[in-house]
């Protein structure tokens, strides 16, 4: 089954700022980042429901290589990303989106 993909503004939001934020680091490292990203979107895509539930529906899939995972909600046939957050960060941040 092919799942539609949505990804939430606040979510894009997410990414260009970790995406900045590597950058200003070394250069080259914000588009790392956001490769990995796209190879675990594109491996949620492939089989959504591989990942662990982490907080009600909601699933985590960790980035390779960054300490970042990918929030996202299975509905129907769609995947909805509601955040891509630093693990370090207070989870409860990205609950409030839910």
């Amino acid at each position: 089954m092919k799942y539609k993909l949505l990804i939430r503004s606040c979510a894009e939001q997410d990414i260009t700022e970790a995406v900045l934020w590597y950058e200003k680091r070394l250069k080259g490292l914000g588009a790392r980042f956001l490769f990995s990203v796209d190879a675990t979107i594109q491996s949620i895509q492939r089989n959504p429901r591989a990942y662990p539930k982490v907080y009600k529906n909601y699933r985590r899939a960790l980035l390779q290589r960054f300490p970042h995972g990918i929030y996202y909600l299975i509905k129907n046939e769609v995947i909805i990303v509601i955040a891509v957050y630093h693990e370090k960060r207070n989870p409860e941040d990205w609950m409030k989106r839910t």
